[in-house]
């Protein structure tokens, strides 16, 4: 059985629902998974009007699903019906902020109880959110906050580079007080977990070095990589895992994309996200790692595009990416 996919609508506002209804009208799309979305009909209706997508919309209650019709022009939608009809293309909306989180909520509720394989989600706004009265720097965050999951990261990934992080949001000042030994741990055994569920055999990990050369044997900084690194990187070697580093950030993205290794941790966010969208943004894909229950989130790797949003031009090839991603990782079992 294909997996059953659970695609967040995001911010209704954005570009969320065109890139959801251009990805779903595709065949390949449909030949890997069950695509369900979770969120407003109406905003997915417009959206299909707006890009002249050739779909029609399915309005199904969650407990609904076995009567979801999986096929191309089809978009079941669990429809919170949450929005209305008239919301403004492009502005800031507590309502539209408060729905999205909504959708998220939902998406869990399913995970956890087995009624879909794996989350994938459409961008949110941070300030609508906000305005809606969820105070998280993202998706990241509700997800952990909603599984109560302590341990997670952040993993970017491209068709050549996969990137997990040490730290995200948060200044660099404090990005490097955070990392610690057990942090680096933590991090480097999520990302063998995960490169070994997507059925790697023994994944090659290399770790990003905090200063310039990797600190070049104490010649910059002051010791950050052998005090917070070293000691988690041969933990994790103690265990097995094939990992090593600290290496030098300016060298080590090129060398991962060539293929010498399956994963890079970074430290901080830059050091991560800038690589990852250098080598494009319309196929990266964001994915949280670690969630308790082994729920698998994947997500475009870019924002509302409020400035876009309703012109029909908005790119769906990172959805379709992100699709693909919660495919590959999603257990491996029918979800009803």
């Amino acid at each position: 059985m294909k997996p059953i996919i659970g695609i967040t609508m995001g911010d209704a506002a954005g570009i969320g629902p065109e890139i959801i209804v251009k990805a779903l009208q595709r065949a390949d799309v449909h030949d890997i998974c069950r695509p369900l979305v979770i969120g407003d009909a109406a905003m997915l209706e417009r959206a299909a009007g707006v890009t002249s997508a050739a779909v029609k919309v399915q309005r199904i209650a969650p407990a609904e699903i076995m009567e979801a019709v999986f096929e191309p022009g089809i978009v079941p939608c669990i429809d919170l019906h949450l929005l209305p009809a008239d919301l403004p293309y492009g502005q800031i909306s507590a309502a539209a902020g408060d729905a999205a989180y909504q959708y998220i909520a939902e998406a869990v509720r399913l995970a956890q109880q087995g009624r879909i394989d794996a989350i994938c989600t459409a961008p949110l706004n941070k300030e609508a959110l906000h305005k809606g009265g969820h105070l998280f720097p993202g998706h990241t965050e509700i997800l952990a906050h909603l599984t109560d999951t302590e341990d997670y990261s952040m993993m970017l990934t491209t068709p050549n580079l996969k990137v997990i992080h040490l730290t995200t949001h948060v200044g660099l000042i404090q990005a490097i007080r955070m990392i610690d030994p057990e942090r680096t741990y933590k991090v480097v055994k999520l990302a063998h977990e995960v490169l070994v569920q997507a059925g790697y055999t023994n994944p090659s990990i290399a770790v990003c070095g905090i200063n310039p050369h990797a600190g070049e044997n104490g010649l910059f900084g002051e010791g950050e990589e052998e005090e917070k690194l070293v000691p988690g990187i041969e933990r994790a070697r103690a265990e097995g895992i094939n990992v090593t580093g600290p290496y030098p950030a300016d060298t080590l993205f090129f060398r991962a994309a060539r293929g010498d290794f399956q994963m890079v941790v970074a430290c901080y966010h830059d050091q991560g996200h800038a690589p990852v969208k250098v080598l494009g943004i319309e196929a990266g894909v964001n994915i949280t790692v670690g969630l308790k229950g082994g729920i698998i989130r994947t997500s475009v790797d870019h924002g509302t595009a409020f400035d876009i949003a309703g012109k029909n031009i908005a790119d769906e090839r990172s959805m379709v990416e992100a699709i693909r991603a919660a495919v590959d990782l999603a257990p491996k079992r029918p979800a009803l």
